[in-house]
């Protein structure tokens, strides 16, 4: 092991000791979430409605052509109704893809760049080089040439977004829009192209949650002066449609986690059983998806009590004898351990218990032994990362970023959802544990995401060493250069995973695919400008959660 020797410490005698604790705050939401009651014939109501607009709206898409087609697709999916039109709206692209218009070489920037996008995100293979004709042979594009452009601007922003590695032209693109951007924002009289600025510097489309800007990109379009009333109606439905969904859902995993009453039982650990939900979500938003979000959401807080039991309270010592407990998985051995891990014990139990019947109910007990298998493994990584903070022992960086794959709890989240999608096999899980390259980019730059939120909190004022520590040191860097390059690891991360992505698969479902895609997204919003939105969401996550779940929309003004 590559190891740092950071500050010299008796490692036996830190078997004992705590770590300093941190005491977190109770969940923002109280019992918000208890009250909701789901009105069915409201429900009823809404789905009606919708189907007269969907047939309408189906119509309108498959007339639709050209530029003015792919506008119509953008904003079927940024209002979030994109779902009722799948297959449309993948034979449209294709005829966008097959199709070689002949005045192709004279669209501007604005289309170009739409298209790119569109194409690249539903995995057709595109080429950067569509974008030649707009900039100087340096791969530099010149503000004099495009600064008035805003729509244009706002497009090739969104483009640069999904770009990938060795694209140069878009990496210039990238630093180029954003500029322009933050140039444009204090200058304009527009409220509407302020807020679409704003939006998209704080959350490209790409790489932010499609469910959370659903709401922005309505209130927009109610606006912009191009509305077409039946969609803007549909989108609202359709909006308030899901919201019931996901309320009922969030009444249903509150009742599941007050039975467990952890937040007293455990109250070092962090109760965020609602921003749980978010990651859930944020998976998948569809209606049909519903098991999907609800046992993400279970087994997210899960692996936060655990991160908590193992780095914030228990002892070494006690981290040791919960590991060894959980790698012989049984129930009648409970009495070894300390009382609140009995706690944490009897939770891990219940939860897999649960995922069994319905694994078996779902037809998918082949994944039951993988998610078994993955609990103990994050046991003995979380327990491994802190030895090395405890003992002041850090590893060398790579070392420390194979465990951080363990410990981005990919494969807890992926092997839990499976009996909430039909399409995934024994084979999609083989090739899940088989390391290829998406898995590992996303799990490694979604725990890079989390450590650049949370290091200054497990710093604990200087007192605990953290992975910036172990990358300062490890490649003899100052702390500023090492966050500098966290944040080039993440654009990195991004790249590879747009790739992968992008070239898609004729052997794995696009399903199981698209949720690393969304692992990603989850967690470049999370923890949002290197901050921990997940345990301190009160800020910037808790009114987007709000937003989502609490307020419905106004239908009729």
């Amino acid at each position: 092991m590559a190891a740092a020797n950071m500050v010299s410490a008796n490692s036996s005698n830190v078997r004992h000791i705590r770590p300093h604790i941190v005491l977190f705050k109770p969940s923002m939401w109280g019992d918000i979430f208890s009250s909701f009651s789901f009105d069915n014939q409201v429900q009823e109501k809404y789905s009606e409605e919708m189907e007269a607009l969907k047939k309408e709206m189906g119509r309108m898409l498959m007339v639709a052509e050209s530029t003015k087609l792919m506008i119509l697709i953008d904003k079927l999916e940024r209002l979030g109704v994109a779902y009722h039109f799948e297959n449309e709206i993948e034979q449209k692209l294709k005829q966008i893809y097959d199709s070689k218009d002949d005045d192709e070489e004279d669209s501007d920037l604005f289309t170009t760049a739409l298209r790119f996008r569109l194409l690249r995100q539903h995995q057709f293979p595109v080429s950067c080089d569509v974008f030649n004709k707009f900039v100087e042979k340096d791969c530099k594009w010149k503000p004099e040439s495009h600064g008035s452009d805003i729509e244009g601007i706002l497009s090739l922003y969104e483009a640069a977004h999904v770009r990938i590695r060795n694209e140069k032209l878009l990496d210039e693109a990238a630093k180029f829009t954003f500029d322009q951007l933050n140039y444009i924002l204090p200058a304009s009289e527009s409220p509407i192209v302020k807020e679409k600025v704003q939006q998209a510097l704080k959350h490209s489309i790409h790489r932010g949650l499609p469910i959370l800007n659903i709401r922005f990109y309505i209130s927009i379009y109610e606006r912009e002066g191009t509305t077409d009333e039946l969609l803007l109606k549909l989108a609202k439905l359709n909006f308030n449609f899901l919201q019931n969904i996901y309320r009922k859902e969030l009444v249903e995993l509150t009742r599941w986690w007050d039975k467990f009453d952890l937040k007293n039982k455990l109250p070092y650990a962090r109760d965020r059983v609602v921003e749980c939900y978010l990651w859930g979500n944020a998976f998948r938003y569809e209606p049909r998806y519903s098991y999907l979000r609800v046992t993400v959401a279970k087994n997210m807080q899960l692996v936060s009590i655990m991160d908590d039991t193992y780095d914030n309270y228990a002892t070494l010592e006690e981290d040791d004898l919960l590991t060894e407990i959980l790698e012989r998985w049984n129930l009648d051995e409970i009495d070894v351990l300390p009382d609140f891990m009995k706690v944490v014990y009897r939770f891990i139990m219940s939860t897999y218990e649960d995922f069994v019947v319905d694994a078996e109910k779902q037809g998918k007990s082949f994944v039951v032994p993988y998610y078994r298998e993955a609990v103990k493994q994050l046991g003995r990584a979380y327990n491994q990362e802190q030895k090395w903070i405890m003992e002041r022992q850090m590893p060398g960086f790579d070392e420390y970023m194979t465990n951080s794959v363990i410990t981005s709890c990919m494969y807890v989240m992926f092997t839990s959802l499976v009996p909430g999608m039909k399409s995934v096999d024994e084979a999609s899980i083989q090739w899940l544990l088989s390391e290829p390259k998406i898995v590992i980019s996303t799990a490694k730059m979604g725990r890079t995401l989390e450590d650049l939120g949370s290091h200054e909190r497990e710093n604990r004022d200087g007192k605990m060493v953290t992975v910036v520590d172990c990358y300062m040191k490890d490649k003899g860097v100052s702390k500023q250069e090492a966050i500098s390059e966290f944040v080039e690891l993440v654009e990195n991360g991004w790249k590879d995973v747009t790739a992968e992505w992008a070239k898609g698969s004729s052997s794995v479902p696009k399903e199981m695919v698209e949720q690393l895609l969304n692992y990603g997204r989850v967690a470049e919003v999370t923890y949002k400008s290197k901050e921990d939105g997940y345990t301190n969401p009160e800020k910037y996550l808790g009114p987007l959660i709000a937003s989502l779940y609490v307020d419905p929309l106004p239908l009729y003004v």
